[in-house]
């Protein structure tokens, strides 16, 4: 919550010691930008499984299983007048792995004896909604910053099927196996900046930039993305490094979720 305090305080302050807030003037016409990607992400953060009946809950490191995407969609899209837009950005991916012998389970408060096998199914089906306002603090043709305030949703909604063999006598019956899903949809407040800075003696390449950072129905959550790009008549190609971090609020069913990993986009212009 102090992060992001000082994030709120220090848009405003960068708005107003920029003297010169653009060299171009912003055009009064609509402008269009969209993006296709794919996010190449390890998946990090740990699920806890509520108890059912007579059974013990069920946590789960995701780190230590996910590793394979069975299907995804991801892209964004910017309209802007003037300094003024909107940006909205739609991540979906559904992801999971079976393992035999498995490390990543834990029953109630005790590890799994390593005698006992394990074999584990986990699946993660996850929507990520980002929608931002945005207001072009400096608009120069070789460098460009945007504020942005709006909202992120995250529907996360993983699933685990498990079965324990071996010597299981410590192990209570209903959990020698078992089937849990967890629903948990999750709205917070964002602010950020986002932009990029030209270079090379045409400008054709350039780094572009994008940090947030929010909190409500999360603790905390943060996202910061940088890279490379190169511009061509019909738009650009950006290869980038992303991290988007949740820290969740004490009792709920996910601890914490994390995505990190290269991203490959390509953004078109209108």
């Amino acid at each position: 919550m102090k992060a992001f305090k000082t994030v709120v305080a220090a848009v405003p302050l960068l708005a107003a010691f920029l003297p010169a807030i653009s060299v171009a003037q912003a055009s009064s016409d609509w402008k269009y930008e969209a993006s296709l990607y794919m996010f190449l992400s390890d998946i990090g953060g740990r699920v806890t499984f509520p108890a059912t009946g007579a059974s013990s809950d069920v946590s789960v490191g995701i780190d230590e299983i996910l590793d394979a995407m069975k299907m995804g969609f991801m892209g964004s899209f910017e309209a802007r007048r003037g300094r003024w837009g909107v940006f909205t950005d739609v991540a979906y991916m559904d992801v999971g792995n079976d393992q035999e012998n498995s490390k990543a389970l834990s029953i109630g408060q005790q590890e799994i004896p390593a005698d006992v096998n394990v074999r584990l199914s986990l699946d993660l089906k996850l929507w990520a909604v980002t929608l931002l306002g945005t207001y072009a603090l400096v608009a120069d043709p070789d460098f460009k910053l945007d504020a942005m305030a709006g909202t992120r949703l995250l529907d996360v909604r993983p699933s685990v099927d498990y079965s324990l063999t071996g010597n299981l006598g410590s192990i209570a019956l209903p959990d020698h196996s078992g089937r849990r899903e967890v629903k948990e949809q999750n709205w917070d407040i964002l602010v950020g900046l986002k932009g990029r800075a030209s270079f090379g003696s045409d400008g054709a390449w350039f780094v572009p930039y994008y940090v947030d950072l929010g909190t409500g129905e999360s603790r905390l959550t943060y996202q910061l993305s940088a890279g490379v790009g190169y511009t061509f008549g019909w738009g650009d190609v950006v290869a980038s490094w992303r991290y988007l971090d949740y820290r969740f609020k004490a009792g709920k069913p996910i601890e914490e979720l994390n995505f990190n990993g290269p991203q490959l986009a390509a953004v078109f212009r209108w």
